[in-house]
């Protein structure tokens, strides 16, 4: 019988803890941020990063005065080619995706490893800005050596183990 009462109100605590929970975050935004990066190898030898950072906003109510800035990617080792690290927008609303990206160019050879993004806002109920972070990405290689491709070697490999494969009846 104790035990009955005693799983019955660690239940029902858990159930009002669970609830309570739920309406607390219901009503203000859930801002969930995205951060990718790829490499370009360009024929003059040259490098490209370009990065896009995808915005959500997974709440039920809308995120106002929203600055998204990536610092990462230091001066010394990217240039700026097209876009900004950083941007501003005016609202997102619940369910509602922002998306930005910007182009950079390798100056300096070896792995970056970059930082997430952070992403300011405003919700209408509270004085302080509230603040968010996007994904980190993986590791990248900037300006790695790459080997030339021996094209002509795979292709002669995969015909000759194919014409292994083949028997003549």
């Amino acid at each position: 019988m104790a035990t009955l009462m005693t799983n019955l109100l660690l239940t029902a605590c858990i159930a009002l803890f669970l609830v309570s929970a739920a309406t607390a975050v219901g009503d203000a935004p859930f801002i969930i941020a995205h951060k990718k990066a790829s490499l370009t190898r360009l024929k003059s030898g040259a490098e490209r990063v370009s990065v896009s950072i995808d915005i959500y906003n997974q709440g039920f109510s809308t995120a106002y005065d929203l600055s998204l800035v990536d610092y990462s990617w230091p001066q010394d080792a990217f240039d700026v080619i097209s876009g900004n690290i950083s941007q501003s927008w005016e609202k997102l609303d619940a369910g509602g995706i922002l998306s930005h990206s910007f182009e950079l160019e390798a100056k300096k050879q070896g792995m970056f490893y970059g930082a997430p993004a952070v992403i300011t806002f405003r919700i209408p109920t509270k004085a302080a800005l509230q603040e968010a972070y996007s994904t980190s990405i993986l590791p990248l290689d900037v300006l790695a050596e790459i080997p030339p491709e021996k094209k002509f070697e795979w292709v002669s490999f995969v015909y000759n183990n194919n014409k292994q494969g083949i028997q003549r009846y």
